[in-house]
């Protein structure tokens, strides 16, 4: 974050920055929900539920797809929104260039060694797709892949435990709920 803006300023820039970067994108449920609810959505389950009130990390949570699914670049973050933002979008942040099921198993490999802040970004990420895919099956897909998805979750989950009680047992009755 810029030394001289204030948290509001801060925040406000970061959702303009984030909606642009995703205007043309949409989530493959149903309703086609544009894509930005996601982001949007893990930066308010930080706040409002799991009450972190750190602003690098929310803006990470904001800013946390936006290398993987735009054109965007870390420098680009870092430029906007300082070094420690663009710690933690890096460490959440897949590499495109990998296969699919690669990026999937380096996912739990990194879950462990993350930061704690990153960590945090990670769990409200999957604290949002689980309960998304509990909402509504994504278009594409059947419930063996819905069930992959949460056993996988699992996986990265169990790397990141320790990090926020409230996420870990929001997560933990997801998994109860699904019989993962």
């Amino acid at each position: 974050m810029s030394c001289n803006q204030d948290p509001i300023s801060s925040i406000i820039k970061c959702v303009y920055f984030a909606a642009e970067k995703h205007k043309n994108q949409r989530r493959k449920d149903p309703e086609k929900t544009p894509y930005i609810n996601h982001p949007i959505g893990v930066a308010n389950i930080l706040v409002d539920e799991a009450k972190v009130n750190d602003i690098n990390i929310i803006l990470a949570a904001l800013l946390h797809d936006t290398v993987e699914d735009t054109d965007t670049s870390f420098s680009e973050i870092e430029e906007n929104f300082g070094p420690v933002v663009r710690k933690i979008v890096e460490e959440v942040t897949d590499d495109k260039s990998l296969p699919k099921e690669e990026r999937k198993r380096l996912q739990i490999v990194h879950a462990i060694e993350s930061s704690p802040q990153a960590k945090l970004v990670k769990l409200a990420d999957k604290l949002f797709n689980l309960r998304d895919l509990n909402r509504a099956t994504p278009e594409g897909w059947n419930e063996e892949r819905v069930h992959e998805y949460f056993v996988w979750a699992k996986k990265v989950v169990v790397g990141l435990k320790g990090t926020n009680t409230y996420l870990e047992k929001e997560l933990d009755s997801l998994f109860q709920l699904r019989s993962v």
